[in-house]
């Protein structure tokens, strides 16, 4: 129990230190190459564990001898920069497994995200079959060896015909008992997250970390708030096509950037495997702000408004500051849409460098929806 007291105690102190340095890993990435199936390993802060700290024997015991307020009770002290050079290590920064699970609480905790309300009924109802009881007809598969040996046993005790010296028990037709089942009708609110990345050549590598780890925070926390997520990904210039989690991240392309492929291809990806009634859907892209024409921003700004903003629960738009990059896409989504207002599905960001991840997360979960 003591044990158990004392596990918990530094669980509790781990967690403030992580909340306590949240923005730092959050800004660096130090926790993305660090991550496992359901948890990731966080280097934490030297947490100092009380200690008894013993003096030599014959210095005497505290406060006896001579001495000053302040002096050190051990030769151990000594100022940073003092001492001789060892071969021995130094000390070794502590890494703590935290789940996933965990630091999503403790990313809603620290940024007041509030718990999403799946849209309508988005629910995806799952059916399986649940053993229920015990009957006394089924397949030989399903029988229960217990149950048929004690009814067999209070038969047979029942016609006085057990012997304790040779307890043989030979079951009958009527003794044999097999499991029953129900088929369970179970709700599971689901989720599908949409990732689009422009990757022409004004896209770099900086930009890309920047989309690598707000989107590991994005999904850590809708993964909090549903039993089941899916994730697809595309990648544009100017086209667009579906790519798994590795190349969406490390790809770079050359050519023009047309935002309208994307957006066209996540349509047709929602079509055919998500429909909106059966799913919550979160579209998130990122880009510099450019495109090619005028023409394909406003082919972007009609394939939002008929088709992806009414069939999401909310689509994100993220905009890395690239030196090469005009900017311009975000200010032609704002001037199409109430973008801020409580009623608009619509969440833009400005992402000027790794230290506004932190905010732009905020902006984009801090809505509920």
């Amino acid at each position: 129990m003591r044990i158990r007291q004392d596990h918990s105690r530094f669980r509790q102190i781990v967690r403030g230190k992580v909340r306590q340095n949240l923005r730092q890993y959050i800004s660096s990435g130090e926790l993305i190459g660090k991550q496992g199936k359901d948890r990731v390993s966080i280097p934490v802060p030297q947490i100092d564990i009380p200690r008894f700290r013993f003096n030599s024997q014959d210095g005497g015991g505290v406060g006896q001898g001579e001495g000053e307020p302040g002096d050190s009770l051990g030769p151990g002290d000594q100022e940073p920069g003092e001492g001789e050079a060892g071969e021995g290590e130094g000390e070794k920064a502590l890494e703590v497994d935290v789940t996933l699970d965990e630091l999503a609480q403790i990313l809603g905790e620290e940024l007041q995200l509030p718990r999403i309300e799946p849209r309508g009924e988005k629910a995806v109802v799952t059916e399986r079959d649940k053993y229920t009881g015990i009957r006394p007809v089924g397949p030989n598969s399903l029988r229960n060896f217990k149950r048929t040996y004690k009814a067999a046993l209070k038969r047979s005790i029942a016609m006085g015909q057990y012997n304790a010296k040779n307890p043989v028990i030979l079951p009958i037709k009527d003794d044999m008992r097999y499991r029953s089942w129900s088929t369970v009708k179970s709700p599971q609110s689901n989720a599908v997250v949409i990732y689009m990345m422009d990757v022409s050549g004004s896209m770099g590598d900086e930009q890309k970390e920047i989309v690598r780890i707000e989107s590991f925070w994005i999904n850590t926390w809708l993964k909090s708030q549903y039993e089941g997520i899916e994730t697809r990904y595309i990648v544009h210039d100017a086209t667009a096509r579906e790519v798994d989690e590795h190349t969406f991240f490390h790809t770079r392309e050359s050519g023009g950037t047309m935002i309208s492929s994307a957006y066209r291809l996540a349509a047709q990806i929602l079509d055919a495997d998500y429909p909106s009634a059966d799913w919550n859907i979160y579209p998130f892209h990122f880009s510099d702000g450019d495109n090619w024409s005028v023409d394909d921003t406003r082919a972007c700004v009609q394939l939002l408004k008929d088709v992806l903003i009414p069939s999401s629960n909310q689509f994100s738009y993220g905009q890395v500051e690239s030196p090469y990059g005009s900017g311009q896409f975000i200010k032609d989504l704002k001037d199409n849409f109430k973008v801020g207002d409580d009623e608009c599905a619509l969440v833009c960001s400005e992402i000027k460098n790794k230290d506004a991840i932190v905010g732009s997360i905020k902006e984009f979960l801090g809505t509920g929806r």
